[in-house]
């Protein structure tokens, strides 16, 4: 397969096709690959720029994948190109020079439309520097075909060439380029035995996730999760929550149908907006064993985090402030953003605080927040988890927020 240099090649090996019928079309003609020049030279020339290339619509995705899960490379990634030329034509207009030599580019183009090895091993023996493009090589030929552009086209095309004058010319498209990296996959060994299994297809959906019994509560740790939707049921179904795969039939207290799952919150799950999916996998392999095969849309939930009354001390010197001490279920995992916030409504006006971010590095029940600037005085406590607040209680007859509190000193 061809490699970085083939672009450049195809360029060279037109301007080894084309010098032929261009000199024998006017004498001493010339075939170049320059931008096109701002001079108006009367010298006879072809000028041959390549102005664009574009993606090949066939051959674009043709290599995927390149790569396993694990990032390590299953094929050499392959980049499908075509390349667009502008054909420039210089001469004398008296003698019709340019549209002479434009005549010797349009049939030998048409009458010889394929970039053969012949043409690339005379362009890289011209041109030493383009040697090990293999081009030659390529199984899909690069073939050269008239780009029908219409004066609008062409107009915008030529104003892009700054302070150049219109010569007569015309495009092409060269079609395929086909390069490779010299990267080197990691051969798997070969297959011995093939499978095939066929079963019916069907979708999971999920159109909401709510806690079981009363849809309106917020969803803590001690809650049933109830995923409602549609063929959520099959001869293997699991849940997938935070990277964690829960099996429906194997949990007590959990049920399955077609319409739902029930289904309590997992004790290993932390607090925050978590992401809920169905799958639906499939006994597959020799010997047969479970592989993920369907799986549901993806559904959010906010799983609130539960506290006790916290205790407050003063931080020991050399540190300054309160050090309020949680005991938080479920489990604060290593990384999620805590905030304590706290409210003193018995005092006029109200008073709010709200602490710094603390971020732990282990996975823990406990947390200590230090907060500074708090007056003394009984206050309101929630618990802030990647965004989700701790529960406070209602008295509903007092019609007010009677915890949980924490007395800071």
């Amino acid at each position: 397969m061809s490699n970085f240099l083939a672009i450049a090649t195809v360029t060279a090996a037109l301007q080894q096709i084309l010098q032929t019928p261009v000199g024998n079309a006017v004498a001493l003609a010339q075939v170049g690959f320059n931008r096109p020049d701002p001079t108006n030279t009367t010298a006879p020339l072809v000028n041959i720029y390549l102005y664009q290339i574009t993606p090949n619509a066939a051959y674009r995705n043709a290599d995927l994948p390149t790569r396993r899960a694990d990032g390590s490379l299953v094929q050499r990634p392959q980049a499908a190109l075509d390349l667009h030329y502008l054909f420039t034509f210089h001469g004398d207009d008296s003698k019709l020079e340019p549209q002479r030599l434009m005549g010797a580019v349009v049939t030998t183009l048409h009458s010889q439309p394929l970039l053969l090895p012949s043409a690339i091993n005379a362009a890289t023996t011209h041109f030493t520097f383009l040697a090990g493009s293999g081009l030659e090589n390529q199984i899909e030929r690069v073939k050269f075909t008239p780009t029908a552009l219409s004066l609008e086209e062409f107009s915008k095309l030529w104003s892009a060439f700054f302070q150049v004058e219109y010569n007569l010319s015309v495009a092409y498209q060269a079609s395929v380029v086909l390069m490779e990296t010299s990267d080197t996959p990691q051969e798997a060994p070969p297959v011995i035995a093939r499978n095939l299994f066929v079963v019916p297809f069907q979708s999971p959906n999920i159109t909401q996730i709510v806690p079981s019994g009363d849809p309106t509560q917020p969803i803590t740790s001690a809650s049933t999760l109830l995923i409602q939707g549609q063929q959520l049921r099959a001869p293997n179904t699991f849940v997938l929550m935070e990277g964690q795969e829960f099996d429906p039939t194997a949990i007590p207290g959990a049920r399955i149908s077609d319409t739902q799952i029930t289904l309590p919150v997992p004790a290993s799950i932390h607090a925050g907006v978590q992401a809920v999916q169905v799958l639906q996998k499939s006994m597959m392999g020799t010997p047969q064993m479970l592989h993920r095969g369907v799986e549901s849309n993806v559904a959010p939930f906010v799983l609130r985090p539960t506290i006790t009354p916290p205790t407050a001390t003063k931080a020991v010197a050399p540190a300054t402030g309160t050090d309020v001490k949680f005991t938080v279920t479920p489990n604060i995992g290593a990384g999620q953003q805590v905030v304590m916030l706290l409210n003193n409504v018995t005092a006029t006006p109200p008073q709010a605080f709200v602490s710094a971010p603390v971020v732990p590095t282990a996975d823990s029940n406990q947390i200590i927040i230090n907060i500074a600037g708090v007056p003394l005085g009984t206050y309101l406590v929630r618990l802030q988890v990647d965004g989700a607040e701790s529960l406070l209680t209602y008295d509903t007859g007092a019609n007010k927020f009677t915890g949980p509190t924490v007395n800071m000193p």
